[in-house]
């Protein structure tokens, strides 16, 4: 079934940022038959279900619970886009499986391009206080019939490699359920499932496929989702080299939930070959997305540092994409840390308004060289 499958862009959707109302009314228009009103965000936004396929293994997966992750959205729009281009193998695919999406679950945070939720909450660590509204209908959804399985869809930051150099363009997750992150049935279910996807992607992106941390997060949706029995599977979208806005990582993020879909469909509540899931390397948190080295500050006394830079995603009034806002992240001696790029200032003049950079400030400065 995998060999089969082949990737295509919704041209609806050319952007990272993706409008709440542009989305909604593109789901009305082309998949009317198959969305559900399944509840409204703290500002009054609609949050839509798309529902498909019959069959005994039922799959509930849901997006943008943190509004500033895109990229699970635009993945299953792209899946569904390119089942319209080749119905036989999504025919295939849902005769076997029952699918229910939630697409972006906290449109609120999503318009503006926030993680939180119009009340400043954090979806994902807020299962049991329920402070959102939003969680509440997640819950309600998942409790409403018996999954087999939950896909809990993200973006990570770019600090992250799956070896120091390669950077984590997707990771994987089976939640633990305790803090001793016991292995049981469910927890191998979801490390078949990830094992599959692995096999099946790691040609594809070589040494680009990672495993995110199984710290056990008591408050959070997949660690208690997977408590309550239900096998869960986080995935994270992350940086591909010169890819911010991430083509790349859409197009690997597609394949991934297809993979977990046929593979749910061939192995259905199957531990096969979840030992494959250990073999996956875990994150590293090694890179930021700039550093200047050896930059000499215009001081009375000596002092030649580095200045490490983290680029802050806004979404400004009026754009239909993304701008990137660059932070200074890190201040010292950095000879130890990555970045994505790498510039030596040795040979070059600062140009500041201020003598010295501030942390988690935007950078004021400015390189010329010395003649």
């Amino acid at each position: 079934m995998n060999s089969k499958f082949k990737y295509f862009t919704d041209v609806n959707f050319p952007n990272r940022y993706i409008s709440p109302e542009k989305l909604f009314s593109y789901l009305q228009d082309n998949y009317g038959q198959n969305i559900e009103l399944v509840g409204k965000s703290v500002l009054g936004l609609p949050i839509y279900k798309f529902s498909k396929g019959s069959r005994n293994v039922k799959v509930l997966a849901w997006s943008q619970m943190h509004g500033n992750e895109s990229t699970a959205t635009l993945a299953m729009l792209d899946l569904l886009y390119g089942f319209q281009q080749e119905p036989e193998l999504g025919e295939a695919l849902f005769e076997k499986i029952s699918l229910d999406f939630i697409f972006m679950l906290n449109p609120d945070g999503s318009k503006v391009w926030t993680r939180r939720n119009a009340c400043d909450v954090d979806m994902n660590r807020d299962f049991l206080k329920e402070a959102s509204p939003e969680i509440r209908i997640l819950k309600e959804i998942a409790n409403s019939k018996k999954y087999d399985y939950a896909l809990n869809l993200h973006d990570q930051r770019t600090i992250f490699t799956t070896d120091g150099k390669h950077p984590a363009t997707l990771s994987f997750l089976a939640p633990s359920f305790d803090v001793e992150r016991s292995l049981n049935e469910n927890r191998k279910k979801s490390m078949a499932i990830i094992s599959y996807i692995y096999t099946s992607l790691e040609n594809k992106m070589p040494n680009r496929i990672g495993r995110y941390s199984d710290e056990f997060y008591p408050m959070s949706t997949g660690d208690n989702f997977m408590l309550s029995g239900l096998p869960t599977i986080l995935f994270e979208g992350g940086h591909s080299e010169n890819d911010y806005l991430r083509k790349d990582t859409r197009k690997y993020y597609t394949h991934a939930l297809y993979y977990a879909l046929a593979g749910m469909s061939l192995i259905p509540n199957q531990t096969y070959n979840y030992e494959s899931y250990f073999d996956i390397p875990q994150n590293k948190e090694s890179h930021y997305d700039i550093i200047y080295r050896n930059v000499k500050l215009n001081t009375d006394f000596h002092c030649v540092l580095d200045i490490a830079v983290q680029y802050k995603e806004v979404i400004k009034e009026g754009e239909k994409e993304i701008s990137f806002i660059p932070i200074i992240a890190e201040v010292g001696d950095l000879s130890r840390k990555k970045a994505w790029k790498d510039i030596d200032a040795s040979a070059l003049k600062i140009i500041s308004e201020t003598k010295f950079p501030k942390i988690d400030q935007e950078v004021n400065f400015s390189f010329e060289e010395i003649l």
